[in-house]
């Protein structure tokens, strides 16, 4: 039997363990509330550069190799990641060394030595060029969407920055960063495993205690504008053109986002998917076809995403935008809902045996304050009908919302094609 619990130290910091009795391992978190979104004018990038010098050292551990060793000691191998809005830190761990793995973990953010700053900004640099084409130019379809959707937001720069940006980086720069930041206040630390809610407060006291807390910088929200489709198209010296469709979306906290989880699961991500069916098994142009939800603060996106030779690009774009048309006319069928509503409850099942899975359902959303049990889940999935799917897609899926890159190889028939076909998506749109 999984349980939950949640402690906040004095300091603020939110202390949250999931134990799972079951299980031989754990896994440790700690989750910083910045991300690309937070990084100043003109420094694109700083969340995430900061991510890294991180691993630079420590007081305790003065290099990125005995960091590394001493994670492996107890059975873990930490890594960190950096999206739009957060920061998070983790490692899988062996549970009897939980709390060495939170005093190692609390090394690194309290006492970082930031060393090394230019080889990490040449790291970073090159990690930056796979984005980029041969010309120098962003050819990241992920990239280039959030551009043609947030145009003169943060949340339309790559999390990893540009060229430019990461050039920039002064070291001030970054403590900056880090002193606005990096707050207990603004963070949770939380493990999933086989151990005592106990252990891991004790453990978080002995080594977090002493980070200080005061206000992080509230964050601005992006003006959303756009009345007609939109479509952006990068040449590359690729054997395909790589598509991206995305629409613009809901937040992470409306209740709208449980009816998108079941209509990406309805359009792709299986092999009775309708655009897998579609693109795949009937028609042959696409090896796979899939679509993801980013759901943020305040907005968010539903994108499609596949890759296709350049002669089927127009086929590709007409079929999915069809597909939605049918979605938003006729909906979909009991026996579509049932299926995708199971494939649903089943991976919220496995999702239980994965202490990964645990600890960024109850870590990730204590951080942005959008904790839901599984149940409860389950509970929402159960309670929706056919016809508030068809409404959702009807929302969703309107030309004002359509934004379409295009990277790779293609030619001016194929974006004319392409923009053509955009055009009479939104003449055949007569949905309310």
């Amino acid at each position: 039997m999984i349980s939950r619990s949640i402690d906040r130290l004095p300091n603020d910091l939110r202390v949250v363990s999931i134990n799972m009795p079951h299980l031989h391992s754990a896994e440790l978190a700690l989750y910083i509330k910045t991300g690309g979104r937070n990084d100043p004018p003109g420094k694109g990038g700083l969340s995430h550069f900061l991510e890294h010098m991180l691993f630079r050292g420590t007081a305790e551990y003065p290099t990125s190799t005995e960091i590394e060793t001493a994670f492996e000691a107890i059975g873990g191998a930490v890594n960190a990641s950096t999206d739009e809005e957060c920061t998070c830190f983790f490692s899988r761990i062996h549970p009897e060394h939980l709390a060495k793995g939170i005093e190692i973990l609390s090394s690194m953010i309290l006492r970082p030595l930031l060393t090394d700053f230019e080889i990490e900004k040449r790291i970073i640099a090159e990690e930056a060029l796979d984005d980029l084409s041969e010309k120098g130019e962003e050819i990241n379809p992920h990239n280039l969407a959030s551009r043609l959707l947030w145009p003169d937001h943060t949340l339309g720069m790559p999390t990893i920055g540009t060229l430019e940006t990461i050039d920039s980086f002064t070291l001030q720069d970054i403590k900056n960063h880090f002193d606005a930041y990096y707050l207990p206040g603004n963070a949770v630390l939380v493990a999933a495993g086989n151990f005592s809610h106990d252990t891991l407060l004790k453990a978080a006291e002995n080594s977090f205690s002493s980070w200080c807390s005061k206000e992080s910088p509230a964050v601005c929200p992006p003006i959303e504008v756009q009345s007609n489709p939109q479509s952006l198209f990068v040449s590359d010296s690729d054997s395909q053109a790589h598509l991206q469709i995305s629409f613009r979306s809901v937040s992470r906290s409306d209740k709208r986002i449980m009816p998108l989880r079941l209509l990406r699961r309805i359009l792709c991500g299986s092999g009775s998917a309708r655009l897998h069916l579609t693109l795949r098994e009937r028609l042959g142009i696409v090896y796979s076809v899939d679509a993801n939800i980013a759901a943020y603060e305040e907005t968010g996106y539903f994108s499609i995403e596949l890759s296709t030779a350049a002669e089927n690009l127009h086929l590709a774009v007409s079929e999915v935008l069809a597909e939605l048309v049918r979605l938003a006319e006729s909906g979909v069928t009991e026996t579509e809902l049932e299926r995708v509503r199971n494939i649903y409850f089943y991976e919220l099942d496995f999702s239980r045996d994965s202490c990964f899975e645990m600890q960024v359902r109850y870590g990730w959303g204590e951080l942005m304050d959008i904790v839901r049990e599984i149940d409860a889940d389950m509970a929402d999935a159960s309670a929706l009908t056919a016809e508030a799917l068809k409404n959702v897609a009807t929302e969703l899926f309107k030309p004002s919302n359509l934004n379409l890159v295009v990277v790779g190889a293609w030619g001016e028939k194929e974006r004319a094609d392409v923009v053509n076909e955009l055009e009479r998506y939104s003449e055949k749109w007569i949905f309310s």
